[in-house]
C-alpha cells in the first residue's frame, strides 16, 4: 500500500514539475497537488532532492523485480541492452516531469554533483540486473562506462517521439556495439610486451 501511495506522490510532484518547471515547484504544491498535509511529506522527504532519490530508488525496484531469467544465456551486451530498455519503459509515464527536472537541475551545479552517487548506484545494479559483477576496480570502470552510455541515450529519449523508441534503442544499441567492439580490439592486442632486460 506504501508503495503504491510513494508511486501517486511521485507522479503528482513530477506532474507538477512538467506544467510548472522542478525550480518553481514546492513541497507546498505537491503535498497540496496529494491531499496530504504538509507535515506528512516533511516524514517521508526532507527536501525534493530527497523525494527525486527515491524516485530514482523506485526505478530500480521496478527494473529488478522484473529481469527476464531467459537473458542470462544472451551475451552481455544483449542483456544490458534489455535491462536499460525496462528502465526507460519504466521512466515511461514520468518523462515530461523528468524532462522538466533535467533541464532545471543542469542548471545546478551542486545538483549534479549530489546525483552523480545515486547514479552510479543505479547503473551498478543495472549491471548486476543483466549479471554482470560492479565489484573491485573492473566493475568500477565497467559503472562508469554504463552511466555514460545510459546518460547519451536518456539525452536521444527525451528527444524521442516514437511510440516504439526506435531512437533511443537505436542509440543504445549502437554504444554497447560500440563498447563491445574496443573491448575485443583490446583483446586481441593483448598485454603489452615487457621492456627488455638491460
Amino acid at each position: 500500500m506504501a508503495k503504491k501511495k510513494d508511486a501517486a506522490l511521485f507522479k503528482v510532484a513530477l506532474d507538477l514539475a512538467a506544467q510548472k518547471g522542478w525550480g518553481r515547484t514546492t513541497l507546498s504544491d505537491i503535498a497540496e497537488a496529494a491531499g496530504m498535509p504538509l507535515a506528512e511529506l516533511y516524514r517521508q522527504f526532507r527536501s525534493k532532492r530527497a523525494l527525486l532519490v527515491a524516485f530514482s530508488r523506485r526505478i530500480d525496484e521496478e527494473v529488478l523485480a522484473n529481469v527476464d531469467p531467459d537473458l542470462a544465456s544472451e551475451p552481455a551486451r544483449d542483456r544490458l541492452f534489455s535491462v536499460l530498455m525496462q528502465r526507460f519503459d519504466a521512466l515511461g509515464p514520468y518523462k515530461a516531469g523528468l524532462c522538466a527536472v533535467v533541464r532545471d537541475e543542469s542548471c545546478d551545479p551542486s545538483a549534479l554533483l549530489c546525483g552523480a552517487p545515486h547514479l552510479t548506484r543505479s547503473m551498478a545494479w543495472m549491471l548486476e540486473a543483466a549479471g554482470i559483477g560492479s565489484a573491485g576496480f573492473g566493475g568500477a570502470l565497467r559503472v562508469k562506462g554504463l552511466a555514460a552510455i545510459y546518460l547519451i541515450a536518456l539525452g536521444v529519449w527525451f528527444r524521442d517521439k516514437s511510440e516504439d523508441m526506435s531512437r533511443t534503442m537505436a542509440t543504445l544499441d549502437r554504444s554497447l556495439r560500440r563498447v563491445d567492439a574496443l573491448l575485443a580490439t583490446l583483446k586481441r592486442r593483448g598485454p603489452a610486451p615487457a621492456p627488455a632486460a638491460p
